[in-house]
């Protein structure tokens, strides 16, 4: 595993992180019973993941409470995530943080994320609820403050356009794949400049595991006007990233472009199946993607928004 800081947190994180969420949520999504569950999490640690992202809407806390038991407090970075509405109040979020921790069997998380903000409730979760956060903080029951957009409802990015400007925010958690590329200019620069934490979410979608529905949405694409018909031309649009061997797959190309873009601490990965950890983990881990590849994708891709953000079925890994 290669390790680095997480922006100015004082938090060393490997590159490869677990999601515990998604369509497979370690396994429950298809119905995996909890021992199955925590021997992924457990696989993923052993093979020298120590970021594990979870969230009271993916109903895994626990799951990730058993496996860190296993371990080390010191060794893990946990962090986690709940979903506030304008109507919630700081004691809300007092009582919300105070249950997640009881879930998880632990006296502090690392990371608390206000999960899935959406621009319009920005403002309050800001002046109103994070104020909480800050008291638990000082109160050492929170190391550090997180925000997470909510990708399919702000393919803009403008909630984070804003608060990467503004406190009380360390960490951050967004949508970024070859793809989705937005945030190459109007993110990833500022929260180096500001030194905020960066974990990648939505890298691995149905678009680069499901050749089917990867027809389906570039057809689309062309008929909208987004992409020349051309593109269809030689068959499937994203062959060229396995041709002559330049990738093992077009899922492995998608984790290795996000991985090795400037500014990114963290990858999240998820999965429901124990062999496909070392499989992702091994992808993240290896080199960048040739520069000829990287220009290509930029000059065919980079001025989409909002691809490959929908989740139309479970992902294979």
């Amino acid at each position: 595993m290669e390790y680095r800081p997480l922006g100015k947190t004082g938090l060393t994180v490997g590159v490869a992180g677990l999601g515990c969420g998604g369509n497979s949520r370690l396994g429950l999504g298809r119905g995996a019973g909890v021992d199955d569950c925590v021997a992924i999490v457990r696989t993923a640690v052993d093979l020298g993941v120590n970021f594990l992202d979870t969230a009271e809407a993916y109903g895994t806390e626990e799951i990730v409470g058993a496996a860190a038991r296993h371990y080390d407090r010191d060794r893990l970075v946990i962090s986690t995530k709940a979903v506030f509405n304008t109507s919630d109040t700081g004691e809300t979020v007092t009582r919300r943080v105070e249950a997640a921790l009881r879930r998880l069997g632990l006296d502090y998380v690392d990371i608390f994320h206000f999960h899935a903000v959406h621009p319009t409730a920005y403002e309050h979760h800001r002046d109103v609820l994070a104020p909480a956060l800050t008291k638990l903080k000082e109160q050492g029951k929170v190391r550090h403050i997180g925000i997470t957009e909510t990708s399919p409802n702000d393919p803009e990015q403008k909630m984070l356009t804003r608060a990467i400007q503004e406190a009380p925010w360390e960490v951050t958690m967004l949508a970024y794949s070859l793809m989705n590329q937005g945030a190459r200019h109007r993110i990833f620069p500022e929260m180096q400049r500001r030194g905020i934490g960066t974990l990648l979410m939505f890298v691995v979608r149905n678009i680069f595991s499901n050749a089917a529905y990867r027809r389906d949405i570039f057809a689309k694409l062309v008929e909208q006007g987004d992409l020349d018909a051309s593109i269809l031309s030689e068959g499937d649009p994203l062959g060229f990233l396995v041709a002559e061997g330049a990738a093992e797959s077009i899922t492995d190309a998608a984790y290795r472009y996000a991985r090795h873009e400037q500014g990114v601490d963290v990858v999240l990965f998820g999965t429901g199946d124990k062999a496909h950890v070392k499989d992702n983990v091994d992808s993240i881990l290896r080199p960048p993607l040739a520069p000829p590849i990287i220009e290509r994708l930029h000059a065919s891709f980079g001025h989409l928004k909002g691809v490959g953000l929908d989740r139309p079925g479970p992902v294979k890994k």
